[in-house]
C-alpha cells in the first residue's frame, strides 16, 4: 500500500518504520523537519515538511494515489481537518485519525472516520482487566455494543461442550486456540484443558459472562 502519515512523533515514526519493514510505500508529513530524526538512518520512506491538511503538501506526498491516510499529529484540530481532506477531497479508501479529546469522537464518527483515542482506549483496557482478571479484551465493534474477549478455561471444565457457554443473542464462542492451533468449534466440540476461548459478547452481557466464569472458577 501507499500510506501517508501526518505526524512524525512517536506513533507516526514507529508506524512508518513497521510499515516500511513490511514492504509498504510510506510518506510522512510533519510541520517540523526536526522530527525526521526519529526515523532510523537509511529510512527508505519519503518525508515532507508542512501541514497535513495542506493540499500542496498532500499532493507532493502523492495523496491522489494513496491507499491509506493516517492522522497522528499532536493536535485534534489538525487531525480532523487533514483526515476530512483525505477522505472528502481525495477519496482515500482508508482514513484513520488519532484523537486526544474523547468528547470529539462523535464528530469523527459522524464523518465515518475511525479513531484511535489513546487515553480512552487505555482506560477501558485497564478497567476491564481490573474487573475480571480471567478475561483479556481484544476488540470492540461499532460504538462498543459488541466485544471480543478471550479467556483460558480451567482444566476442570474439560469435556463440557463449548456451546454450553453460549447465550443466544448475548454470548457466542467464536474461536478456540488449542495447543497453539486455532479452530472454529462445532456445536458439539468439547472443552479441553488449557483451551483459550474467544467470546463475542454483547456489552450488556459482560456482567453475565464474568459472573459465569467467576462462579466456575470459584472466585
Amino acid at each position: 500500500m501507499r500510506v501517508i502519515i501526518a505526524g512524525c512523533g512517536r506513533v507516526g515514526s514507529t508506524l512508518a518504520v513497521q510499515l516500511v519493514a513490511e514492504g509498504h510505500d510510506v510518506r510522512l508529513i510533519d510541520r517540523s523537519a526536526r522530527t525526521r530524526r526519529r526515523l532510523p538512518a537509511g529510512f527508505p520512506g519519503h518525508f515532507h515538511e508542512g501541514n497535513g491538511f495542506s493540499r500542496a503538501v498532500l499532493e507532493a506526498a502523492g495523496i491522489e494515489h494513496a491507499d491509506a491516510f493516517v492522522a497522528v499529529t499532536s493536535g485534534d484540530n489538525s487531525n480532523i481537518v487533514s483526515a476530512r481532506t483525505a477522505k472528502e477531497i481525495y477519496r482515500v479508501p482508508i482514513v484513520l485519525a488519532r484523537i486526544y479529546d474523547p468528547r470529539r469522537a462523535d464528530i469523527y464518527r459522524e464523518l465515518g472516520i475511525p479513531t484511535i483515542a489513546s487515553v480512552r482506549w487505555t482506560v477501558h483496557q485497564i478497567h476491564q482487566m481490573l474487573l475480571h482478571r480471567h478475561l483479556t479484551p481484544e476488540l470492540t465493534f461499532g460504538n462498543g455494543e459488541t466485544l471480543l474477549y478471550r479467556s483460558e478455561l480451567p482444566a476442570y471444565l474439560t469435556g463440557r461442550p463449548l456451546a454450553e457457554f453460549e447465550v443466544d443473542g448475548e454470548i457466542r464462542v467464536v474461536e478456540v486456540t488449542r495447543a497453539g492451533r486455532s479452530l472454529i468449534p462445532a456445536h458439539s466440540t468439547p472443552a479441553r484443558a488449557g483451551d483459550l476461548v474467544t467470546f463475542a459478547v454483547a456489552a450488556t452481557a459482560l456482567g453475565r459472562l464474568r459472573g459465569f466464569l467467576d462462579k466456575e472458577l470459584g472466585t
